[in-house]
């Protein structure tokens, strides 16, 4: 089973504009959608929703719902996109999600999980995977876990994404739930002992490639989300230390690349700003990173930003420090 790295699926950040820009940084990592949710894809503009430009990385779709007929109708409409995976969402803390009963809720109702997935299996070739928590409240059991897992399985259900915490549903905004409850990397740990067969992923306060590297010597992949959203270019320093590949573009490079990909969504229609926020990470820690930020701020991450500025990008980059700019 090969080991792999992937970057979480998460709301308002990880939409197609996102995708195709971390693709030009890690051609080997995996790509996860925001959570799309069924009914959506069902009623709106699916081709708005589900469509992407295609890259040679492997890009997942994440699903909400808990209506085993919806799901099953929103992975049949997705099959033609070229989705590798539908990933069902069980994770998700947040009280409007919970409204609507989605995410981490479902927890609380093995049966209509299972429901869903088999549902799901039965409607599309794509294999259908989850995303969940390793509790959720009080409930934060081994025994539960396993069981969870289990029921998911026999579902039909192909790969385990378990982020290490508990969702506590009542009392944390989605914010609090990604930092208060306790990170227990050692249930998952215990969760791949058990499915000694099965595949693994462990998710949760992930920063650094000696971390993926200490926590792939016992599961089969890890998911980063926030670490790489804040700072995107820690996907070249996965590429070389975790899939010994040298060959990774610099910063300007990356946005030499991208811009092709401006041009081509703005005049869809794609506000610039839409594409660009995503950027703002991107010389993290590296001197001029705080011009650059600054000058995303007032001209690209705004409305009515001009497409003409996309061509002055690098030149105001590269005044502050050239050097430490490249790598």
């Amino acid at each position: 089973m090969r080991k792999t790295i992937s970057v979480a699926p998460m709301m308002d950040c990880t939409d197609k504009h996102e995708i195709y820009f971390l693709s030009l940084i890690s051609k080997n990592v995996h790509l996860y959608t925001e959570m799309i949710v069924a009914n959506a894809i069902i009623k709106g503009d699916r081709n708005k929703l589900l469509s992407f430009k295609k890259i040679s990385n492997p890009v997942s779709l994440q699903i909400g719902g808990s209506n085993p007929t919806e799901l099953a109708e929103a992975c049949k409409i997705s099959e033609d996109y070229g989705y590798k995976e539908i990933n069902f969402n069980l994770g998700c803390p947040s009280k409007k999600v919970q409204k609507n009963k989605f995410g981490a809720c479902l927890m609380q109702e093995p049966d209509l999980v299972a429901k869903c997935i088999e549902s799901m299996t039965k409607a599309t070739k794509i294999p259908i995977t989850i995303k969940t928590r390793i509790g959720y409240n009080e409930v934060e059991n081994f025994e539960f876990l396993k069981s969870f897992i289990q029921r998911t399985k026999d579902a039909g259900s192909q790969k385990f994404i378990i982020h290490a915490r508990k969702a506590l549903l009542k009392k944390l905004t989605p914010k609090e739930n990604l930092n208060i409850p306790p990170l227990k990397y050692d249930f998952v740990y215990k969760l791949k002992n058990y499915f000694k067969n099965d595949e693994i992923v462990i998710n949760g306060g992930v920063k650094t490639t000696n971390e993926i590297k200490d926590h792939l010597s016992k599961v089969d992949g890890v998911m980063i989300g926030r670490a790489i959203y804040h700072s995107p270019y820690l996907l070249a320093e996965i590429e070389k230390e975790i899939f010994n590949n040298n060959d990774v573009p610099s910063r300007t490079e990356v946005m030499e690349k991208l811009i092709p990909y401006i041009q081509d969504q703005t005049s869809k229609g794609v506000q610039l700003n839409h594409i660009m926020r995503h950027t703002v990470g991107l010389f993290h820690g590296q001197n001029g990173s705080k011009i650059w930020k600054q000058y995303l701020s007032k001209n690209m991450c705004i409305r009515d930003a001009d497409l003409q500025k996309v061509n002055h990008i690098m030149d105001q980059v590269r005044k502050t420090n050239p050097v430490s700019l490249e790598r």
